[in-house]
C-alpha cells in the first residue's frame, strides 16, 4: 500500500502532480524562511500574567529568552533531526527553523522573579505582578 496525500482542493488532479507542486512551493518556501511563528496564549489573573508558547520538538537548550528595556524575547530552533538511512518522508508538515517572539511587559511586572518552564511541547512564561496598593485616605469633616 502506497501512502498518498488527499488533494482536498481539487481530486480531479491526479495526486502525482499535485505532490510535486505542492512539494515544490514547500521546499522553496522553507529553504527561503527556515523560520516559524509559534502560537502564543496569553492569561492574566489577580497575581500573574502567563505566556505559553506552543513549541512541540524544542530542547530547553535551544531556547533564549531575554529582557531589555521591558520587552521580553523569546526565541530560539527546532531543529529537523539528520535523516536515517533508509527513511523516506512522505510528508513533512511540522514546522522547524528558527523563531522569535516579542512581548512589551506591563509596568507591573515583578520582572526579577519572571519564571519559565517548559513541558508537553509548551514553553510557560509566569510573569508575576506587584501588588496593588490602595490609595486610600480619611477626611476629617470641619
Amino acid at each position: 500500500m502506497k501512502l498518498v496525500r488527499y488533494n482536498h482542493l481539487d481530486p480531479q488532479i491526479p495526486a502525482s502532480f499535485s505532490g510535486m507542486l505542492d512539494r515544490l512551493f514547500s521546499e522553496s518556501m522553507s529553504a527561503a524562511l527556515k523560520q516559524f511563528t509559534p502560537a502564543v496564549d496569553i492569561a492574566e489573573d489577580e497575581k500573574s500574567y502567563s505566556l505559553h508558547l506552543a513549541v512541540p520538538g524544542v530542547k530547553k537548550s535551544d531556547f533564549k529568552i531575554s529582557l531589555v528595556d521591558g520587552k521580553l524575547t523569546v526565541s530560539g530552533e527546532r531543529k529537523m533531526e539528520e535523516k536515517r538511512e533508509g527513511k523516506t518522508y512522505h510528508g513533512l508538515e511540522t514546522q522547524y527553523g528558527s523563531f522569535s517572539r516579542s512581548f512589551f511587559l506591563p509596568e507591573d511586572v515583578l520582572t526579577d522573579q519572571i519564571e519559565a518552564s517548559y513541558e508537553n511541547g509548551v514553553l510557560i512564561l509566569n510573569l508575576p505582578k506587584r501588588e496593588k496598593k490602595l490609595a486610600k485616605a480619611i477626611i476629617e469633616v470641619k
